[in-house]
């Protein structure tokens, strides 16, 4: 009976100092923004939220120049939309898609692929084939965003705030 007791007693000891480790926060928390835009469209934006650190974009964090971006981090992006609507006056069936970019020096190409559950980039040049929709558009400049963030106005204007990038585009 001592045994047992004793037993007993090391493994509640064990198990509660288990349970008492710290949770960490990951590097990259997921998050996700949506709203219902002028048309009706619901439009929701699932993706995981990098912060610069002191790092340079376009150097030692992505977005790397003329490099496909999953943009943000671990798995792709999604983007989904509840009916067809249009991104940058062209047009997107309704659907969910993994969301990736191409900044260039000036501008970035925004693409919407079919294959939405995918980690990260790497398959994309198997995937290329699923490109729903390709679009460009300017890269603008804003004040410095740490951490990754997304927003979606009831207008239809996304915007992708990154380091001190501002990418908008509109969906109608």
């Amino acid at each position: 009976m001592k045994r047992v007791l004793g037993l007993l007693a090391v493994v509640c000891a064990i198990s509660g100092s288990v349970f008492a480790q710290e949770q960490k926060k990951p590097a990259s928390p997921l998050d996700s923004v949506s709203a219902t835009i002028k048309s009706g469209a619901a439009v929701s934006i699932v993706y995981s939220r990098p912060s610069v650190k002191g790092r340079t974009i376009g150097k030692d964090l992505e977005p790397l120049p003329g490099k496909i971006w999953r943009a943000g981090a671990n798995a792709a992006t999604t983007f989904e939309v509840s009916k067809a609507v249009t991104v940058e006056g062209k047009a997107l069936p309704a659907g969910k898609y993994a969301f990736f970019t191409i900044h260039n020096d000036k501008e970035w190409t925004l693409i919407f692929n079919k294959v939405s559950k995918t980690w990260g980039a790497y398959d994309y040049e198997k995937n290329k084939a699923e490109d729903a929709l390709q679009v460009t558009v300017k890269d603008g400049k804003g004040t410095f965003t740490e951490t990754l963030t997304y927003t979606i106005s009831k207008s239809g204007e996304v915007s992708l705030l990154w380091g001190d990038h501002v990418v908008k585009f509109t969906i109608k």
